[in-house]
């Protein structure tokens, strides 16, 4: 068998192959990232809480107006505990008052999600307008976008999990009435 010699213009005739490969490459990827980004993101489902210590967060009666939020430290992590206008999977309602609580640790690689009230900040910051209108909770690292509404699912960016619930439970009644932290979701691993 006769060995083929590689020649210069042999190797001239077919350089177009690595630009177009690598360009093809490219555009797999980016819409690889792009579902990523925008679909493939995984539901809260039933809340799956684990018991942790009853701890006191905040009196019913500090949470007058709708998305107020209240941040507290339970079982070891930071978390947020908001004010929601409708009844949340996982959440609480206690009479017209609807309550959500949520682990303020991303899903993605562990950066802080705050509230992010206007959604002209999360449009412009964010890049993802709400078809509700209402506050999300944002991640400020790689820009993902949680639902508070929705049990904290991700909607939009790099993380594809949802944030983990604190089971709620109201003490007392009328002006005595607290708010408390009494389990809470486990931690999932980070990256998702």
């Amino acid at each position: 068998m006769k060995a083929r010699r590689l020649t210069r213009r042999a190797v001239l005739e077919r350089w177009w192959v690595l630009p177009v490969a690598g360009t093809a490459g490219a555009f797999g990827y980016m819409g690889f990232y792009a579902t990523r980004v925008l679909r493939g993101k995984s539901e809260a489902g039933p809340p799956a809480f684990e018991p942790a210590p009853a701890q006191q967060v905040v009196p019913l009666s500090a949470l007058k107006t709708l998305w107020a939020e209240h941040l507290f430290t339970y079982a070891g992590r930071p978390c947020t505990l908001l004010r929601v206008p409708r009844p949340v999977a996982g959440g609480l309602s206690a009479g017209d008052v609807h309550l959500a609580a949520f682990s303020r640790v991303c899903t993605h690689l562990g950066c802080a999600v705050n509230l992010v009230r206007d959604p002209e900040v999360l449009a412009f910051a964010f890049n993802y307008r709400p078809p509700d209108g209402q506050p999300h909770l944002g991640c400020r690292c790689h820009y993902s976008v949680f639902s508070a509404l929705d049990a904290g699912k991700a909607v939009f960016g790099k993380a594809n999990g949802p944030l983990p619930r604190v089971r709620l439970d109201v003490r007392g009644a009328g002006a005595q009435a607290t708010v408390w932290a009494t389990g809470i979701e486990p931690a999932p691993a980070l990256g998702g």
